[in-house]
């Protein structure tokens, strides 16, 4: 087992371990529900999801730094470090709905070497390690390898989001594939990794948003990069595609930016 694999190793059980506290909260009352500056929510069991998992990682790993969504930056960037989305889809988990996940990567000098994304109630633990395999519950999983627009099923991510930015190129999107359906989070990106779905496209994310997945999507063969076509980084600006092949990304590519 390589040193990466060991560390996606104790990743996936620290996700799965942490996976407990939402599911304590899913679904039921008393979340104490406050919203940040811009206006998205957090609840007390986004905070002491995180500080369960900052703490198990700061036990295993003391010398790296850790990024997180709602405890900011602790340590340095600059070598070996984490980032963590504790709850990734937080109106997801306020209304009930199962499609929340949960985010952590490992990154060397910013670079995503490790990602994992933890689906609580879904009991599905994805596991991608940079130039090595993908994992669903720990059985290999890769993508579909559909190249043609027309015969893809396409998901577009923050739909009102979109819109809002681009009106034309919403409607450009909506007019795609072969079957499509409006969606958010992390869970589409995972899909793509298992082979389910061909192609997300997604905005207004935040480096914990998107680079965790990074290993994963590309061990199952795909691509994922932001509406340039370029590699996503700590410096990235949101706007993201995930696809299953090539062909198919640069197509996508072509109706971002038409």
């Amino acid at each position: 087992m390589s040193g990466l694999d060991e560390i996606a190793r104790l990743a996936a059980r620290i996700a799965e371990d942490a996976s407990t506290i939402p599911m304590e909260h899913f679904r039921q009352g008393g979340l104490g529900i406050e919203l940040k500056g811009d206006e998205s929510p957090v609840t007390v069991a986004d905070r002491a999801t995180e500080e369960a998992i900052r703490a198990a990682l700061a036990e295993a790993f003391p010398e790296h730094g850790i990024f997180g969504e709602e405890f900011g930056i602790s340590g340095s960037l600059d070598g070996p470090a984490w980032i963590i989305d504790p709850i990734d889809g937080t109106r997801y988990f306020l209304s009930g709905y199962p499609g929340f996940g949960m985010l952590i990567g490992h990154l060397q000098s910013g670079v995503p070497q490790v990602g994992v994304v933890r689906m609580p109630a879904l009991n599905e633990t994805y596991v991608g390690v940079r130039g090595g395999a993908a994992t669903l519950n720990g059985t290999p999983i890769r993508v579909r390898t559909t190249t043609q627009l027309t015969e893809a099923l396409i998901f577009v991510n923050e739909p009102e989001r979109t819109h809002a930015d681009d009106p034309a190129r919403f409607a450009r999107l909506c007019k795609i594939g072969h079957t499509r359906r409006m969606s958010y989070d992390c869970y589409p990106h995972a899909m793509v990794a298992a082979g389910q779905i061909d192609a997300v496209t997604d905005m207004g994310l935040e480096p914990y948003d998107f680079l965790p997945l990074t290993p994963l999507i590309e061990a199952a063969g795909g691509i994922i990069t932001d509406w340039q076509g370029r590699p996503l980084d700590l410096g990235s600006d949101g706007r993201v595609v995930t696809a299953a092949t090539p062909d198919l990304h640069r197509a996508v590519l072509e109706v971002l930016n038409a």
